[in-house]
């Protein structure tokens, strides 16, 4: 017997259990033979991490196109993983041995420190798996994979195939060391990506600087102008004006550029400036990059900490000095003067500016010229938002990712992958056309050791093993030479880029990866296009010569109800696991299923939540009152015998329902196919079909109760089928309770067949329930909106009725006056006065109203309200004609003003139909 509630917490984690026990998840359970695969790698979550909402949403989707794909039968593997998350890692485990008074990562060394983090990834890594069970994702756990392998060795799969990738594009031209700028993080002393970095407005100031002429050079600039831009006076000088928002940086200056075009300075090219503060000569360039427009038009190059500046520097030969340490302060070196040295960096900014404002005081000629308060943009730490960027220059390990693009840009292209929504094709190619040299090495300890041992000249020597890398350098050097390895680790995004084919087991020729690569879909969110699935793109087609995937479904983000970015700042963060414990996986997932709807973000609210939530009780109490009417499946039900329009209706709406959401999910609008699910379950079996079967289950006809009985218990079993990609627990719990009845079940639902219920519609059967439908909402809706009391019972005129009506009548009538709450129906030749009306089929119907409301008071009433609502779509209008209001206005309020309009018109068009059935 169905218990008479239905208890998520009580239920969850047993159905999970089961599903385990039977090896559910297991690549090819449930598969036909001889059948066609579907593979979905997991985006590997950080094994720093734990469950988000936006986890939740991406993970819901997968799991949805898993089951469904399992369940038609597929040979289905959901390949799972994590990330080692090397600067998110090494951090988390360095806090914690500061918390616990533990020595520091450069006081236990490598080899210790590396103990310590593989035995936090045994201890605490993970949490994020436990954490998707509870969301019902039915990923092959006993495959799970992880980006630094079981142990790190180098014997291991996964670390073979991230050394054989770097071994290979280094031997291919692809790989190379080289000195560059890169972004540098002060705080962690590393590498970073430009994509990890985010340029943040502030409230800054830019410092006009005013350097000296050496060797008493002097030259014309002009201080006025006539209304033509032409020079009318001049000025005698001795330096040059420059300007920067990091005074500090002054110290490694080794140029001024200024245009080839600017007549200003053409006298002064090949000329040089006595560096304030230092003493330094450094000459003075034309260079295109110097714009006439801004400022003075001078601009100090700085080539080792500045992109554009180390441009200018390479083009003009210019020296490359380095004024940083690793930790963001002043180097100690003799060029350096000696009041800077080892200061923090923005200490010495002080200091500089102190120092340049005395030397102006001393002569005017000299030092700082003025302040400019600006809103500047500086770049900082995308992840922790505080700690200031710096460009550095370094030596690292680049790959080509300009040559790796262009077979990735070809695959999307012409076709071979193709991204949904199309939109995002955009993103992906704007960022590979004008990809940059793609920085691998990363000064951390945690991490891929780069394969890649140095002697004693310096000279690289890249192999598989050391000794592989000594019988280089022996070949080399002409003797045995003593080599020291690389202590750097690769870029995380680098093994990342391996994961369709590194879980398949990669570089080794498996049984799994004949069979499951490449995979069929990668759900991911667009954030990660640059950092993952291009490079996936480009990794997959370089070393499988084969696209990872046909499709890239791009998920949005999931926002607050307000359409907010949800951050724990604001304190609008929304914690799936909260809204499983509160409401239950199902609910969860069907709600960020039924607002997933393709490049729109997600506005959550809780109480979308518990409205899905009601849904589940729906289905419930739905089970149970067939179950207590006795509707138990029948062996050999055949839905194509059965007689009753009622049972033929159902069997033919189950039909085009199972259609909607097969045709949503294989598009990816999987709030389309959620929504269909939702209509049909709650809006067309519970709400009307159940209703109907009532009198059928309480009435005398032994041949038709038992032909309802049968077709509501097959009706059901479709409907727990084509719900349970969305909501898998309470749809395998009453696939349970309604097999202990009838022939057994063969399989636990998660294995069982996706409905194909082709040709079970009935036109005629269709045509006479429909009819019914339309004439009992049509007389609610009438109650409804004249606000006719409840208890009333009202009488139901038709005018004009055929032959097939009146029939559909005598059918009818008691269900119509039931569900309406009505009095009698009756025909006649005309339209009573003083009554509400409205038309299905041929026919007229109509509501005498006088009776129980004053017909006079509500059409004034409804008037007004329209009225009300045309001021408001007014308002709103002009607001969203406002220029200025659109240009400012957060992206969410505009949304929000948007919706207000939509509802207030279709509430208008509602009213406007009112009055229009009382005119």
């Amino acid at each position: 017997m169905i218990e008479k509630n239905y208890e998520p917490a009580a239920v969850e984690s047993r159905i999970y259990a089961d599903w385990l026990k039977a090896n559910a998840f297991a690549a090819g359970a449930g598969a036909a033979e001889g059948a066609e695969t579907f593979t979905i790698v997991i985006p590997p979550p950080n094994v720093t991490g734990s469950l988000h909402i936006g986890h939740a949403l991406n993970n819901t989707i997968q799991d949805i196109l898993v089951r469904f794909n399992r369940m038609l039968k597929k040979d289905v593997l959901w390949q799972p993983g994590m990330d080692h998350a090397g600067i998110a890692t090494q951090m988390m485990v360095e806090r914690q041995l500061m918390e616990r008074q533990l020595p520091g990562r450069r006081e236990m060394g490598r080899e210790k420190f590396l103990e310590r983090v593989w035995e936090w990834k045994a201890e605490s890594g993970g949490t994020i798996f436990n954490q998707l069970q509870r969301l019902g994702a039915s990923a092959d756990f006993s495959r799970e994979r992880f980006t630094m392998g079981e142990n790190g060795a180098p014997d291991d799969q996964m670390v073979r195939a991230v050394t054989k990738v770097f071994v290979e594009l280094h031997k291919r031209g692809l790989i190379y060391r080289a000195k560059r700028l890169v972004n540098w993080h002060p705080g962690l002393e590393t590498a970073i990506s430009d994509l990890e970095v985010e340029n943040i407005e502030i409230k800054g100031h830019m410092w006009h600087l005013r350097y000296p002429l050496a060797d008493g050079v002097t030259y014309q600039f002009p201080i006025a102008h006539d209304e033509d831009g032409k020079p009318t006076e001049w000025e005698t000088r001795d330096y040059i004006i420059v300007a920067t928002t990091r005074p500090e940086t002054m110290l490694g200056d080794s140029g001024i550029a200024v245009h080839p075009d600017d007549e200003r300075y053409a006298s002064l090219v090949g000329k040089f400036v006595d560096l304030p503060l230092v003493g330094r000569r450094i000459p003075i360039v034309a260079d295109d990059y110097a714009d006439p427009t801004l400022g003075t038009g001078a601009v100090k190059i700085t080539p080792a900490h500045d992109f554009n500046d180390f441009e200018v520097g390479v083009r003009n030969k210019l020296e490359q000095i380095n004024v940083f340490t690793t930790n963001g302060s002043i180097v100690l070196d003799e060029f350096i003067p000696a009041a800077y040295r080892g200061m923090d960096r923005f200490v010495a900014r002080k200091a500089i500016v102190a120092d340049l404002t005395a030397l102006a005081e001393e002569n005017p000629t000299r030092g700082l010229d003025h302040i400019e308060d600006k809103k500047i943009m500086v770049p900082h730490d995308e992840k922790s938002k505080l700690v200031v960027i710096e460009p550095f220059l370094t030596d690292q390990w680049w790959v080509k990712a300009d040559v790796l693009a262009q077979p990735a840009m070809a695959s999307v292209r012409e076709g071979r992958t193709k991204f949904v929504p199309q939109q995002y094709e955009n993103t992906y190619f704007a960022w590979l056309e004008n990809i940059k040299p793609w920085c691998i090495s990363r000064q951390l300890w945690w991490g891929h050791q780069i394969p890649a041992w140095y002697g004693p000249d310096n000279h690289a020597f890249v192999a598989y093993d050391e000794a592989e890398a000594q019988a280089q350098a022996t070949a080399h050097y002409g003797a045995p030479t003593e080599l020291k390895r690389d202590d750097d680790v690769l870029d995380t995004w680098f093994s990342s880029a391996l994961w369709p084919f590194s879980t398949l087991g990669w570089p080794d020729e498996t049984a799994e990866l004949r069979r499951y690569y490449p995979t069929d879909v990668l759900v991911t969110g667009f954030d990660i296009i640059f950092f993952w699935v291009a490079r996936m793109m480009m990794m997959g087609l370089e070393f499988l010569e084969e696209e990872p995937f046909h499709t890239v479904y791009m998920h949005a983000l999931v926002r607050d109800e307000k359409g907010q970015k949800m951050s724990k700042t604001k304190g609008n963060v929304i914690d799936p696991l909260e809204l499983i414990d509160q409401y239950g996986a199902d609910a969860t997932r069907f709600t960020l299923a039924a607002m997933a709807a393709q490049g729109r973000d997600i506005k959550l609210a809780t109480s979308r939540v518990e409205g899905y939530r009601n849904f589940v009780t729906k289905l419930w109490n739905a089970a149970r009152f067939l179950e207590m009417n006795e509707c138990f499946r029948v062996a050999g039900f055949d839905p194509k015998a059965t007689t009753l329009p009622l049972n033929r209706w159902i069997i033919g709406a189950t039909a085009r329902g199972a259609a909607a959401v097969t045709k949503g999910i294989e598009d990816y609008k999987f709030n389309e196919a959620a929504n269909a699910a939702y209509d049909f379950v709650w809006g067309t079996f519970c709400d009307w079909y159940v209703e109907f079967a009532k009198p059928v289950f309480m009435g005398e006809n032994e041949a038709a109760k038992a032909e309802t009985r049968a077709t509501a218990a097959w009706a059901l079993d479709q409907i727990l089928a084509i719900l349970h990609p969305f909501m898998p627990f309470v749809t395998e719990e009453l696939w349970a309770e309604t097999g202990k009845t009838g022939p057994a079940r063969e399989n636990l639902l998660i294995l069982g067949q996706w409905p194909d219920l082709a040709g079970l519609e009935d036109a005629d059967a269709d045509a006479e329930l429909s009819w019914l439908i339309d004439v009992i909402s049509n007389a609610r809706s009438v109650r409804s909106e004249m606000n006719v009391p409840a208890s009333a019972k009202l009488s139901l005129v038709v005018v004009g009725a055929t032959e097939t009506t009146l029939a559909r009548l005598v059918a009818g009538t008691s269900l119509i006056t039931r569900l309406a709450r009505l009095e009698d129906i009756t025909p006649q030749a005309t339209t009573p006065a003083n009554s509400a009306q409205f038309v299905v089929g041929e026919a007229t119907w109509a509501l005498p109203l006088a009776d129980f409301i004053d017909l006079a008071v509500e059409k004034a009433r409804l008037s007004k309200e329209v009225d009300k609502l045309n001021v408001e779509v007014s308002q709103i209008d002009k607001k969203l004609g406002n220029e200025q209001f659109v240009a400012k206005a957060p992206e969410e309020v505009i949304e929000e003003q948007k919706a207000r309009r939509q509802a207030a018109v279709e509430r208008r068009d509602r009213i406007l139909e009112a009055l229009k059935r009382l005119s």
